[in-house]
């Protein structure tokens, strides 16, 4: 059985040096930016979609398991909420210097090829091609 403090020891050796050290954290920016990497903006589309997406989803868990009322109110709220998604979504098409329509146009090439029927099928959904991503 581990301990916790051997546990933290085997997390510090599997984690990356800019994980663990500002000069090589500050030094691999500087280096994805020297290869025209909008590194400021993928972080932040990066955290916020994580954070706004997470307070969307905390709205539809207190629906679900907690007896949250489902209303205009709340049907509001995770709309409020999908549109700060969007804003993040945004920054990151504007750091990937991509169209959000050829964002759309990728996704649905992709699922086309996954679900060739044109529909949703479990098997497909399971076992995936080894290029599918």
């Amino acid at each position: 059985m581990q301990n916790f403090d051997n546990y933290c020891e085997f997390v510090d050796q599997v984690t990356s040096q800019p994980s663990k050290s500002s000069e090589t954290f500050l030094a691999r920016l500087d280096e994805l930016e020297a290869n025209n990497c909008e590194i400021h903006r993928l972080l932040t589309a990066g955290v916020g979609l994580n954070a706004e997406g997470g307070e969307f989803l905390e709205i539809v868990k207190k629906i679900v398991f907690q007896g949250k009322e489902y209303n205009e109110d709340n049907r509001e709220h995770m709309i409020i909420e999908l549109g700060d998604v969007m804003w993040y979504v945004a920054q990151a098409c504007m750091a990937l210097n991509i169209d959000m329509n050829e964002v759309l146009d990728i996704n649905i090439k992709k699922l086309s090829k996954r679900y060739p029927e044109g529909t949703f099928d479990a098997y497909f959904s399971e076992n995936r091609a080894a290029n599918d991503r």
